[in-house]
């Protein structure tokens, strides 16, 4: 097969600070070797952090010059000599966290693109074809491209260790693309849905969705305690925490006692502190760090049999990324925000 020759536009971050330091520049396409694949990268999508390594506010910081995003989705033009896992014409997306493929996380695993190697805000991408996975053919690449770092974080989240299963109950806090993905994954599997929010609008989007029970937390503060009651007093069999130390005091009041606090967000950074009985007797915490290849590959065969379409706010071409920047920054977005690369 022919290579792929010629120029590439890439997004490099040249320093942390603002989104005037994402440059634009033109690359050769990278030569594939035995072994690998060349993904002709056709969306990605934002995280949260994402805006924080461009705010110099990520743990641990980044490599300077890279480019940015641990998510994208895209077809595969070329293939290496040896490769077998693929082919031509195969639609794909990354996994977010490297060499992951199964069983507990391992410190090595902790090297997600877009923070230690170029990530996926290119048009062309050279890859071990064993960090990829199939994506399901019912998605475009947009909705795809928003699967990797949210969708696989909230399917862990749900599952992990402890899955839940039909008829338990689970509080998911916002209508970020985690909990979004919490919201529409749990009712695939049966599961009851509380949300809370900040305005009737998005209680309207989220019951929509699939949320059971939506609490507005401007209006009624307590709402851990209105989630309990909600459960008939019971409490939660899982909170998806997404915000952090702000809200994680009416998490622990929403929980059942001996049920889970699934921990991944660090969006404040402040909040009531919490000590050792507020934990002893109530609830176990586990802390997220995405997921593995297999989680990937479970969750996209539940979203292929349910016909489940990820929801996106907005798509910006590849020329706006400053803009979807900006607008992750203002929060006013319900689910996801991707970026087109055709």
């Amino acid at each position: 097969m022919a290579e792929h020759k010629g120029t590439m536009r890439s997004i490099r971050l040249e320093k942390e600070g603002s989104v005037e330091n994402l440059n634009m520049v033109t690359e050769d396409i990278p030569t594939v070797q035995r072994g690998e694949v060349l993904v002709k990268v056709k969306a990605t999508s934002l995280n949260y952090r994402d805006l924080a390594m461009l705010k110099d506010q990520y743990p641990g910081g980044m490599h300077p010059n890279l480019i940015p995003l641990s998510d994208g989705a895209g077809e595969i033009v070329e293939v290496g000599e040896g490769v077998r896992r693929f082919e031509v014409g195969d639609r794909v997306a990354g996994n977010f966290t490297k060499e992951w493929f199964g069983g507990s996380r391992r410190p090595s695993y902790t090297e997600p693109y877009g923070s230690h190697s170029d990530g996926w805000l290119t048009e062309y991408k050279v890859i071990n074809p064993e960090l990829l996975v199939q994506v399901p053919s019912h998605l475009t690449f947009e909705q795809a491209a928003t699967l990797p770092c949210a969708g696989v974080t909230a399917w862990n989240a749900l599952h992990g260790p402890s899955p839940l299963h039909a008829g338990d109950t689970v509080l998911t806090l916002g209508s970020g693309g985690v909990s979004v993905y919490a919201i529409q994954l749990a009712k695939a599997m049966g599961v009851n849905v509380i949300a809370t929010t900040s305005s009737e609008e998005k209680a309207d989007k989220l019951k929509d969705i699939g949320a059971d029970e939506v609490i507005n937390y401007n209006k009624t503060p307590n709402w851990g305690e209105k989630a309990k009651e909600l459960t008939g007093g019971a409490g939660v069999n899982r909170v998806v925490e997404v915000v952090g130390p702000a809200t994680i005091q009416q998490s622990l009041k929403a929980v059942a006692p001996g049920e889970e606090l699934a921990l991944i967000g660090v969006l404040s950074r402040t909040g009531d502190k919490i000590d050792y009985f507020d934990l002893f007797g109530r609830a176990s915490t586990r802390t997220i760090g995405v997921g593995s290849r297999n989680d990937f590959e479970d969750m996209n065969r539940m979203i292929r049999d349910k016909e489940m379409v990820p929801v996106i706010d907005s798509v910006f071409p590849l020329e706006e990324a400053a803009q979807a920047y900006e607008y992750l920054e203002s929060q006013k977005f319900f689910g996801k925000i991707a970026i087109s690369h055709e």
